[in-house]
């Protein structure tokens, strides 16, 4: 029987809902790579909040970007509506859709919207064993109908003619997470920020607008859009921070990444096809020492 991809005229319109998050949106783009390259004619548009939209932005792969709203879906007019969110928004904009075909896994709720129904991506990928994000994204694009292939790394394109380069040897440091049990502490990054310095690193730490960068004024920081972000870990030589999504937006660029992990998987969410170590403890994000982050950039072979 053929696939659904097989079965899709020339020039077909696809919808992917991503909704969020920025992590999430990154992981996204192997999925989207995958997908074009076996059918380059297709028309693709991501829907994704605004707030991440610049993820997305200057992607090849990608004809259109969309915020997740209704009747921007209706407008497209996909043949094929491809829920990668799972939420109860994005399950109800894949119902009301108008597409001929509905995507959605298996295990996501409202059942009855999905007439493509996407088995877990350990029954596609044919192994027994936790998946990374990226190869559970992935695997819906083969089950559509695309081979089964070695999954690339996220591809973020920087705007702009050129990186930023704020700093000569630039280590980014994302000291910031979501949660508490997440967050390593300041005073953590600013010895491993010292450190970097003493090895002749120019470290950067970088937020959003409203996050609180106050306890690492001594070093250089930036609180700034996606866009620009891009820009600096695209001329950076190291990142460094919590697990959280600007550690994707790293990997996707090959940095040599260090990983602070707390409670979340690393086999899930760890660095994707990049340098990269992960560093975590039994006991939580409280009990990662310094020393273990240090050693770990020095497997890296990245001066500390």
């Amino acid at each position: 029987m053929d696939s659904v991809l097989e079965c899709l005229p020339r020039g077909s319109r696809i919808a992917i809902l991503r909704l969020r998050s920025l992590g999430d949106c990154v992981l996204t783009t192997p999925a989207l790579d995958i997908l074009k390259r076996f059918r380059p004619d297709l028309r693709l548009a991501i829907f994704v909040e605004n707030r991440f939209r610049e993820i997305f932005e200057g992607n090849p792969d990608l004809a259109e970007i969309h915020a997740p709203e209704l009747a921007a879906l209706r407008r497209f007019r996909p043949q094929l509506c491809l829920n990668l969110h799972g939420g109860t928004r994005s399950a109800w904009m894949t119902e009301l859709s108008g597409a001929r075909y509905r995507a959605g896994f298996g295990h996501y709720r409202q059942q009855f919207v999905y007439n493509v129904q996407i088995p877990r991506a350990q029954e596609i990928l044919h192994v027994d064993r936790t998946v990374h994000t990226a190869e559970h994204l992935a695997s819906a694009i083969f089950f559509l109908g695309a081979p089964i292939c070695e999954i690339p790394g996220a591809k973020l394109v920087p705007g702009g003619a050129a990186p930023l380069t704020i700093e000569p040897k630039a280590a980014i440091i994302h000291a910031i997470a979501a949660t508490p049990e997440k967050t390593w502490a300041a005073g953590n990054f600013l010895a491993l920020a010292d450190h970097l310095a003493q090895s002749g690193l120019s470290p950067v730490f970088i937020g959003a607008p409203g996050d609180d960068l106050a306890p690492f004024r001594r070093y250089r920081t930036l609180q700034t859009s996606l866009s620009e972000v891009k820009r600096l870990l695209a001329g950076a030589a190291l990142f460094a921070g919590n697990d959280s999504g600007p550690a994707h937006m790293a990997a996707a660029f090959g940095l040599p990444c260090v990983v602070i992990f707390g409670p979340s998987d690393p086999a899930i969410w760890g660095p994707w096809r990049t340098s990269g170590e992960v560093a975590a403890s039994t006991g939580g994000i409280a009990d990662v020492t310094v020393t273990q982050v240090l050693s770990a950039m020095q497997r890296l072979r990245v001066p500390a």
